[in-house]
């Protein structure tokens, strides 16, 4: 049985992208941590051995780049069968679904350079040939990328275009016999270059349809240029691109001429979704180095970890990877139980099922992708604090984990580009129904216009209070919408601040509706129910006051005079405040984690 086939059959259920939004909390089942299968465990073990043996002891030679060690990891990597977990097995591939790439790349981030340079080879550098490759194209280079004798690289990002990719300036020019086309241009910051065997690179035919090639590392004219000095991060290879009249062969083209924009945002999307997972991967790590050198830190007669605030960090950072943990595996799941049930209508991977079953959640992917970045900046950030002045010495891991989290807020398109994408993806399916946002703020609308909250109908018993204020804040985020979009209409895309806000309450919605459904997926008597509902109530409570605050923003902003304050009375109706003892249910969170010496689950 495929790893696809066994996602069928879990009963958890898939909805449309956005959907988090309408339904209720703890509704419809999610996949979190707590279904992984036994075969997704092994391989994951696999990954955490390979990164314990051979890459965590090398740190400090990765770091220095010493030559050909990165490519030999790769290589042994490929060796492990972990290069080709994405891979159909019919080009050597292990074929597994992207819920078991995610957990490899969390399980590896514990070394940023060797998981930057791992996921740029299977993800971006491999993903766009099995999804859009020929027949021809991946039989010639996917059982090489497969065990590492070939190394991808994904070419985009040029001098003059980051964030606005379709901007590209690098031309492609289709020879008079038609047989190759002529590439001129140049890329910058291309992961792996420096020993890349094979890279996807992008250019515009004819200086106007955008297109992805693939070109050889040998081929005349393709000249990589010398490795960059970079903040974190500087164990990877990060190089830049010149092409002069680089001869392609016609064969080479990836998917359809002028259709390069189907292959870049639907990969960016994947790679958004597991750079958020490997995101909170590095926060574990951060909690574990956190957890341990105050155990072992005394000052003032007692250890760090006895400290009220020190605990406090620890339980705040173990909150926001809980919640990390489920809208990451929730969004994994989505993705591969669609693929899973597009692909048995069509068997064998195909493209247009690949783009459907991504672009259908690239709400999510965002948020997962800005969420985790900086639940990790935070995390490391504060693991640093707790090891005072050594933290900021290098022979500390927490001080390369802290340089090495900064890229992720700006890889896979910046956190404000995913920020305006989300919120504008959602407003986007709205207007054309794909989504009942209308009539769900139409809804909100009404019942606070007739003076009360629209009623919960609890999902179950549990963690009631806390379904309650799930229930209000997506209330309150369908109301603040309602009242932006009548303010602005099709002009809203030019407000980036309020679609930054409006971002920010769909983030914190999204994670708290997935905390929740995680933990009221839990046995109410199991080992991990008290830690669960314990993380559950404090992000709830802290997204709650992020979401109000922000609602009341974008009502400032959208409205005036007597429509203002008609608004926050009306909004009152939803900004419930319950008196929660934080300092003691985050005592209770913070002992887990101290018991454990991080990460508790």
């Amino acid at each position: 049985m495929s790893s696809r086939e066994a996602m069928l059959q879990k009963d958890f259920v898939v909805r449309e992208g956005g959907s988090f939004l309408f339904d209720r909390a703890g509704e419809h089942r999610i996949f979190t941590p707590e279904d992984l299968t036994d075969e997704q465990r092994h391989i994951r073990n696999a990954a955490r051995q390979f990164a314990d043996r051979s890459v965590l002891p090398r740190i400090d030679a990765i770091e220095g780049k010493e030559p050909g060690l990165m490519r030999a990891l790769l290589e042994e990597a490929g060796e492990l069968g972990l290069l080709m977990l994405d891979i159909p097995e019919k080009y050597g591939g292990l074929e597994q679904d992207k819920t078991t790439t995610m957990l490899v790349t969390e399980t590896l981030t514990r070394c940023a350079s060797f998981a930057v340079s791992l996921g740029a080879h299977v993800g971006i550098g491999s993903l766009p040939l099995v999804y859009f490759g020929t027949v021809a194209q991946k039989e010639r280079y996917l059982p090489r990328l497969a065990t590492g004798e070939w190394i991808a690289a994904y070419a985009l990002t040029e001098p003059g275009s980051g964030s606005d990719a379709l901007a590209a300036k690098t031309r492609a020019e289709l020879a008079d016999d038609g047989t190759h086309y002529v590439l001129n241009g140049s890329k910058q910051w291309i992961t792996n270059a420096g020993f890349a065997d094979l890279f996807v690179v992008f250019a515009q035919v004819a200086g106007e349809h955008f297109t992805a090639f693939l070109v050889e590392r040998d081929t005349p004219g393709f000249e990589v240029g010398p490795e960059e000095h970079k903040h974190g991060i500087k164990g990877s290879s990060t190089c830049p691109l010149v092409l002069t009249d680089v001869a392609v062969p016609a064969a080479n083209v990836l998917g359809e001429v002028g259709k390069g924009h189907r292959i870049a945002f639907n990969i960016l999307n994947v790679g958004r979704a597991r750079l958020g997972t490997g995101s909170i991967g590095a926060a574990k790590y951060a909690l574990r180095l956190a957890a341990g050198y105050a155990a072992e830190r005394a000052q003032f007669g007692r250890t760090l970890d006895q400290f009220g605030l020190i605990r406090a960090k620890l339980g705040d950072m173990a909150v926001r990877i809980f919640a990390g943990d489920a809208l990451g595996y929730r969004t994994a799941g989505l993705i591969d139980k669609k693929y899973a049930a597009l692909e048995a209508l069509s068997p064998g991977p195909d493209d247009d099922d690949f783009q459907n079953a991504v672009e259908e959640f690239t709400i999510e992917a965002s948020i997962l992708k800005v969420y985790g970045s900086e639940a990790l900046d935070t995390a490391s950030d504060e693991a640093l604090q707790i090891h005072g002045g050594y933290g900021y010495m290098a022979e500390y891991a927490i001080e390369r984990v802290c340089r090495d989290a900064r890229i992720n807020r700006i890889f896979e398109g910046t956190n404000e580009i995913n920020r305006l994408l989300l919120a504008g993806t959602l407003l986007k399916r709205g207007m054309k129904q794909r989504v009942p946002l209308m009539k769900a703020m139409q809804a909100v609308g009404k019942a606070l216009a007739g003076g009360a909250a629209p009623a919960l109908d609890p999902a179950g018993d549990r963690l009631v209070p806390e379904q309650e204020q799930v229930h209000r804040m997506k209330c309150a985020a369908l109301y603040a919408t309602q009242q932006a979009v009548s303010r602005w209409m099709l002009q809203i895309e030019d407000q980036q601040e309020v679609l930054g806000a409006l971002a920010d309450v769909l983030i914190d919605v999204y994670g708290a509706d997935s905390a929740l459904a995680r933990t009221l997926q839990l046995p109410a008597d199991g080992p991990a129910a008290a830690f669960a509902a314990d993380a559950t109530t404090l992000f709830i409570e802290g997204a709650r006051d992020r979401v109000f605050t922000r609602v009341k923003q974008v009502l400032c902003a959208a409205l005036s005079g007597d429509k203002r304050d008609r608004a926050f009375a009306e909004l009152a109706l939803l900004d419930h405040w319950r008196p929660i003892d934080v300092f003691a249910v985050r005592e209770r969170v913070a002992a887990a984690v101290v018991a454990a010496g991080g990460w508790p689950l």
